[in-house]
Formats: C-alpha cells, sequence, structure tokens
C-alpha cells in the first residue's frame, strides 16, 4: 500500500542479491498451483460464469496483502519477515500465534498437495498405490530443498516458466479453436445465453465460491519471505505489482477460454477446468502434456511451503517459541536441517491422515487449513496499519483487503462442504492463541511481584504506542541515520 516512506540506509539497501524481476518471476512459482489449476473447479461449480469475477477480486484483495507486507519490508526488512512485524505490532502473544499459525496451515495444505500430486500421476498408471506416489514427490522436494536458497529458486524459476507458457499456450490454443483454424469440427463455443446464465447460482454461490478464488493466489506469503533478499527492499511492491497483474490477465482469461470452449455442464469439481476443456476438443495428447503442466504446478507449490515452513520454523525458534535445536543449521548452505527434518515429518503424518481419514473429514482439515493461512493474511494487514503511517489511500486499500477477506472467509458458513472447515480452522487458531496468552502471563512476563505483568510489547504509552512499535521506531530512525 502507498504509505509514507522512509529512505532505507544503503547497508540496509544492498543486504540481498535479488533482482525485483527476479522476485516477480519466483512469485510466479509460488503462486500459479492447484489453487489455480484445480480448485477453479470448485469455484465454478459453485458461481458459474461469475466466478471470472471473484477471481479479479481476489487478485485485488490480494495485492493489498502483498502491498501492506511488503512496504514493512521496503520500510525495514525483518529476517522473521510477517510474523516478526506481528510480533512488533502487538506482542510476543501474537507473534508466536502467528508463526506456528502459519506453520500448521502449510503443513495441513502439503498433506493436500501430495494427495493431488499422486492423483494426477494416477492419470497415467493407477495400479501404483497412492502413498507410492505422495513419498516419492515428497522425497524429491526434500531434495531441492537441501540445494539450499540458490537451487530452490532456480527449480523455482523454472516451474514459473513451465507453467506461465502452459497458460499462454492453452490461451493461444482457444483463439486457435474458436475459429476453426485447427479445424472446423473443433470450431464452436459456449458463451453464457443471458445475464441469468452468468449469475446462475446468484450472490450466495459467488459468495461461497470466493474462498476458493482467493486459494489460487496461496504463495504470497512465500514471495514476502524472499522479499528480504532483495538487493533493494523498496522494489518489493513493485515485484508483487507486476507478479500479481500478471498473473491475473492469465487466470482470467484461460478461464474465460476454458468456460467457452467446453459446455458448462461438463465441468466437475474434481477435475481441473482447462482438462476438461481440452477433453472437450478430443485433444488426447495436449490433455496428456496439460496433466503432465498439474503435476508440475502442484509440485512447485509444494516445494515453495516446505521451504518456507522450514524457514519459519528457523525463526521462530531463534525466537524463543520453539526448542532452540530447531535454529541447527548445516555450515556450507546454512540450511536448518532440524527444522527440516520437523518438516518432513509433519509432511508424514499429514499424509498418513489424508489416506486414513474418510475423504468429507479430510477435506474439512485442507479447507481449515486454507483459511488459516487467509487469517495469517489478515495478521499482515493489521500489522502493517499498526507499524505503518497510512495515507489515505493505503487507508482504503488496508480496508478493502480487510473486507474483502473477511467476506472470503465468512462465506464458508454459508456452504454445507466448507462450514466444518471454518470451525476446525477456529478451533486450531483458539488453540495456538490460547497457548500464546499462557505463554504470555507465564514464561514471557517481566519483572517480579505478586501478579503478572505485560509483555514489553505489550506496554503502551501515553500516545498509545507498545513497546514493540517504539522498538521498530528506533530501528527505523537508525537506519535513516
Amino acid at each position: 500500500m502507498s504509505q509514507k516512506q522512509h529512505p532505507t540506509s544503503g547497508a540496509a539497501a544492498s543486504r540481498g542479491k535479488l533482482e525485483w524481476w527476479q522476485l516477480t518471476l519466483l512469485g510466479l512459482g509460488f503462486t500459479t498451483g492447484t489453487g489455480f489449476f484445480l480448485g477453479s473447479g470448485l469455484a465454478l461449480e459453485k458461481s458459474s460464469y461469475a466466478v471470472l469475477i471473484l477471481f479479479v477480486l481476489a487478485a485485488v484483495g490480494t495485492y493489498y496483502v502483498y502491498d501492506a507486507l511488503s512496504c514493512m519490508i521496503a520500510e525495514h526488512p525483518e529476517k522473521g519477515s510477517f510474523r516478526t512485524y506481528t510480533k512488533h505490532a502487538f506482542g510476543h502473544w501474537a507473534g508466536f500465534s502467528h508463526g506456528w499459525m502459519y506453520w500448521l496451515s502449510e503443513m495441513l495444505i502439503m498433506g493436500s498437495q501430495l494427495t493431488a500430486l499422486g492423483l494426477f500421476t494416477r492419470f497415467w498408471y493407477d495400479k501404483m498405490p497412492l502413498w507410492v506416489y505422495a513419498a516419492g514427490y515428497a522425497g524429491l522436494g526434500v531434495v531441492i530443498v537441501l540445494l539450499g536458497q540458490k537451487g530452490f529458486q532456480k527449480a523455482e524459476n523454472i516451474f514459473a516458466v513451465v507453467k506461465v507458457t502452459a497458460l499462454i499456450m492453452f490461451i493461444v490454443l482457444g483463439f486457435l479453436v474458436i475459429p476453426g483454424v485447427l479445424g472446423q469440427e473443433n470450431a464452436h463455443m459456449h458463451p453464457p445465453k443471458s445475464t441469468a446464465d452468468f449469475f446462475e447460482h446468484g450472490a450466495m454461490g459467488m459468495w461461497t465460491a470466493f474462498i476458493f478464488a482467493f486459494f489460487a493466489f496461496a504463495g504470497i506469503e512465500v514471495m514476502g519471505l524472499m522479499a528480504t533478499e532483495l538487493k533493494t527492499e523498496k522494489d518489493a511492491p513493485k515485484a508483487g505489482k507486476i507478479m500479481i497483474a500478471v498473473v491475473t490477465v492469465l487466470y482470467t482469461l484461460s478461464l474465460s477460454l476454458a468456460l467457452i470452449l467446453a459446455p458448462k455442464k461438463a465441468f466437475s469439481a474434481d477435475e481441473s477446468p482447462f482438462v476438461t476443456a481440452l477433453k472437450d476438443l478430443h485433444f488426447e495428447v495436449i490433455v496428456d502434456i496439460f496433466n503432465g503442466v498439474l503435476i508440475i504446478a502442484g509440485f512447485s507449490s509444494l516445494v515453495a511451503s516446505l521451504f518456507s515452513v522450514t524457514k519459519i520454523m528457523y525463526t521462530i525458534a531463534q525466537d524463543g517459541d520453539a526448542p532452540k535445536m530447531f535454529t541447527k543449521r548445516t555450515k556450507k548452505r546454512k540450511l536448518p536441517y532440524v527444522s527440516l527434518f520437523l518438516t518432513i515429518f509433519g509432511m508424514i503424518v499429514s499424509v498418513v491422515v489424508a489416506l486414513a481419514l474418510p475423504k468429507k473429514v479430510y477435506e474439512y482439515i485442507t479447507t481449515a487449513g486454507g483459511l488459516m493461512l487467509l487469517f495469517s493474511w489478515l495478521f499482515m494487514v493489521l500489522s502493517a496499519r499498526r507499524l505503518t503511517k497510512l495515507s489515505a489511500w493505503a487507508q482504503v486499500k488496508s480496508v478493502t483487503a480487510i473486507t474483502l477477506i473477511v467476506a472470503a472467509v465468512s462465506g464458508t458458513l454459508f456452504d454445507k462442504s466448507s462450514r466444518p472447515g471454518f470451525f476446525v480452522s477456529v478451533g486450531f487458531v483458539l488453540a495456538i492463541v490460547g497457548i500464546a496468552l499462557i505463554l504470555q502471563f507465564t514464561k514471557w512476563k517481566k519483572g517480579g511481584g505478586g501478579g503478572p505483568s505485560k509483555d514489553t510489547a505489550q506496554e503502551e504509552d501515553d500516545e498509545g504506542e507498545s513497546a514493540g512499535i517504539r522498538l521498530w521506531r528506533k530501528r527505523h530512525a537508525l537506519e535513516k541515520q
């Protein structure tokens, strides 16, 4: 968001090695995953053609969230990124809650990603047990993370190019099919016949589908973690703006063509809309190619999640909110290997749960993971409101982001398939916050006396600023000098 920013020192501005365009490319790799290629089918089923409007609204909300985070990074980069800002803004309990909430949400989501990857692969060979595919992709993901940050970046850049190229090829294919360039037998269109057809499921359908449009943009928080590696942190907002603009155009244009190329009744929540459209055209070879793209997209998201939760666990432990053993790193690549071991264990548990629980129960848990990710986004926006001086336009963007996220989350209460996931997510969050508050009045209290004293990050001066915010201001003032 456009805030009154202050220039950073030369040392602070050249801390990393990433150029802004490299971060943009990485962002394309982080966000363009199964949330869009597969999840868009769920959104389509609930909202019909109006899903296109939802993707535009979700893009606006996503950009405003990232903008809030990137502006804090531009003012003062923190290794712990979003959870550290939350701690500065609201105190130790909030930083603890944000870190563990994000870690748990990604662990739940990774189980879903591994299951989806197995299902995509069984499209070609269904004789192999699902857990074998899941284990294989998990192992390959760990190998990429073990290559270190450079190896991770190179892999994600390749994945990004493949996924973007696939979407562009689908768009080009659509424009060639419609006029009959690829054969008159394929030249057909299935546009909505009226406004009522476009909004077939009404406002309620759009409301309940909105959450799935947001899920398609999941990954911006990983981009925020990588933004601290920029040569010039003030380029973080620009990188996000360009990345989200490109993704939004590709999403809406490719999905529009898919909706036109195949009859609406052919689409299903169990299959990617793009595979459905290609099947309707009887392009079997291209269907196989696109299934490969789905696997790459899902694997790319898995690797990004694996990298981010390992890094987050390391920073959580650095702050004393997890055992210090999780701060141990390898000498050469500085990889937090104990944190990675915990993540691997979490993945194993997640996959076992995915295969052991009834399908509906597991869907509730994975939906909860996605909702907790959006709760994490809310923390980012609220932290920016507290730590930075907002201009009038920045206030509008901040309120808009909060409103759109709340609208998406609340929509799950009116959908019987998503409602249990909402309550599961609230249960997880309450448990984490409850633990944080217990620690707040025991382990983290300062000083002695008869009763628990406030954490220094919670003590407020006469102007309502906490000690954490005053520390933020002091650091920023020193950087200006």
